[in-house]
């Protein structure tokens, strides 16, 4: 197939183009993000391949859908920029990653987990400036510690495999219990009750109508005082003037967050020459106690390997059976 890749970047060329190294598919990189502007681009094509900041709104699947594509291929795992509704309508097919290295997300939840409680981002900086001075830095043990986990798919359990090692005491909530979370000492308990008593809590679920700012006002008052806030999973889990106000209450001591719920106009690109008009991010950058990433947790190696090599083989699958070539959770409509 002849497949438009939206929001190209350098390490999307390397790995797509190894895992479709016998050429069987015709890829052609396009840097500009996927929007009713640049839906265009694709014409002639008949798949494109998407990121998570992509708009695929009913308006962009039809125009989509008007120039020759038929299969729109997500190279990643979760689908809340897709209309479902209006590309089963149009009929279209959409695929995606539902799992690629759960450890990447964990590892790099975990990571900033240490570095929040160490203020390793502070002392990194003061070192610099031959400020060795501790003062300011006090971090606390994490053993012995209660950590929650909202949301255990694949890389809830490994954090909590990560948490448990650590010597933490690990509580989880989500619909649908976990077997191996279990295994790795998690306790199932009500959201409430874990917001209550974690003194580290970490999101990780899927981004729906329900979980939607899932972390609100309401929620935030429920949080021990001074609690660790992270959020690795999507942005809009949390209202983020609500996680603002805890901030400035005290009530949140420190928020580590890798995604952020209006990220679509700024991450992923260099805007280092230029002042950013969001005044809620800006806001939270003033924070000592914050620490922000570019929605890196998936780059590694590893998850890159495997997005490429799943995506390309739910196109190869789509090529060689139709729509039925791709099932299970791979297979979004």
């Amino acid at each position: 197939m002849r497949v438009s890749v939206f929001s190209t970047k350098p390490y999307d060329r390397e790995f797509l183009g190894g895992a479709n190294g016998s050429g069987e598919h015709d890829l052609l990189f396009l840097e500009p993000r996927l929007t009713p502007q640049t839906a265009r681009l694709a014409e002639g094509s008949d798949a494109v391949c998407v990121f998570v900041n992509d708009d695929l709104g009913e308006e962009v699947l039809g125009r989509l859908a008007e120039v020759g594509v038929r299969v729109v291929a997500l190279r990643a795992a979760g689908f809340n920029n897709v209309d479902l509704a209006a590309a089963r309508r149009i009929g279209l097919t959409v695929v995606r990653v539902p799992e690629y290295s759960p450890h990447a997300v964990a590892e790099h939840t975990v990571g900033l987990i240490l570095a929040l409680n160490r203020k390793i981002h502070r002392a990194y900086n003061r070192v610099r400036e031959h400020n060795f001075a501790l003062t300011g830095l006090l971090g606390f043990d994490l053993h012995g510690r209660t950590v929650g986990i909202v949301g255990t798919g694949r890389i809830g359990v490994c954090v909590a495999q990560i948490m448990t090692g650590f010597g933490c005491r690990v509580l989880a909530s989500d619909p649908k219990q976990s077997e191996a979370a279990i295994a790795a000492g998690a306790e199932y308990v009500p959201l409430e009750r874990l917001l209550a008593e974690s003194h580290i809590v970490t999101l990780h679920c899927p981004l729906t109508t329900d979980t939607r700012h899932l972390i609100d006002a309401d929620r935030i008052a429920l949080l021990r005082e001074g609690v660790m806030l992270v959020n690795t999973g999507r942005g809009s889990l949390i209202d983020t003037r609500a996680v603002i106000d805890g901030l400035k209450s005290g009530r949140i001591g420190y928020l580590g967050l890798d995604v952020y719920e209006e990220e679509t106009d700024l991450f992923f690109e260099d805007l280092s020459d230029r002042v950013l008009g969001d005044d809620d991010f800006a806001r939270l950058t003033t924070f000592p106690n914050v620490l922000i990433t570019g929605h890196q947790a998936f780059f590694t190696e590893d998850g890159l390997h495997s997005i490429a090599a799943t995506t390309v083989a739910n196109l190869t699958a789509v090529e060689r059976s139709g729509p039925d070539g791709v099932t299970g959770p791979a297979r979004v409509c």
